[in-house]
């Protein structure tokens, strides 16, 4: 059986709120494969979002590690986390995320020019993404001249320019109707799909979860369930 991509290891996360502690994960172990669509599945309040943080190395867990790609995230300082995000991780947000003053080409290209790309190339295969997720005609269009549907294309096209290992994707189609969200999960897995790509989607919406390989069930901070789809 192959490495997994990512690894959960009696994950435990504790906030203090006074003299109150808060357990907003209980040990949580589990593994993700590479080109899996994992999603994370629960309600407000259940621990997915303290999850995901601890994936994205936005956090450190009280207890417990986290391995994505054989690194432990978890023993890496500020400041190599962010260089690990840069190469290895991708976002796609809710509320897009996208800067203001820059374009759609600008925007999408952004992660390469963390990565050092030259300015043409980093244009060029910015330009071809948007093309394929419909926007070719939008490239120097800026957020505020563009559709929530047209944004979230955006955003998905910076989550895959610098092909990324592992996607994390935050209530993605939150603020979509459904027939853009229909089109935009299309277009997500898709892209990962094709390179391999690892998904973890959080959602509390059911129908969001169906697009899913794997679907973990949190509830309290723990998982109550684990369920795969059968590949036929």
């Amino acid at each position: 059986m192959q490495e997994a991509m990512i690894k959960i290891c009696g994950v435990r996360k504790v906030y203090r709120i006074g003299t109150e502690k808060v357990i907003a994960l209980d040990r949580i172990d589990a593994d993700i494969q590479k080109g899996e669509i994992c999603c994370i599945f629960g309600t407000s309040g259940s621990g997915k979002s303290t999850l995901l943080n601890q994936l994205a190395g936005m956090e450190k867990p009280t207890e417990g590690k986290i391995v994505i790609d054989s690194v432990d995230i978890t023993k890496l300082r500020e400041e190599k986390m962010a260089a690990f995000r840069q190469k290895h991780i991708g976002f796609i947000f809710q509320s897009y995320n996208l800067l203001p003053y820059m374009t759609a080409l600008e925007n999408t290209a952004l992660p390469l020019m963390f990565q050092g790309y030259g300015k043409k190339e980093r244009e060029a295969r910015a330009a071809r993404l948007l093309k394929m997720v419909g926007l070719g005609e939008r490239l120097s269009h800026y957020p505020s001249q563009m559709s929530g549907g047209q944004q979230q294309r955006v955003g998905i096209a910076r989550a895959f320019a610098a092909k990324p290992d592992v996607i994390f994707a935050d209530e993605p189609t939150g603020n979509l109707d459904t027939k853009t969200t229909a089109q935009i999960m299309e277009m997500v897995l898709a892209f990962a799909r094709e390179n391999q790509q690892t998904i973890v989607l959080v959602t509390h919406d059911p129908e969001m979860a169906s697009y899913a390989d794997r679907i973990l069930t949190l509830i309290d901070g723990n998982i109550v369930k684990d369920e795969r789809k059968d590949k036929k």
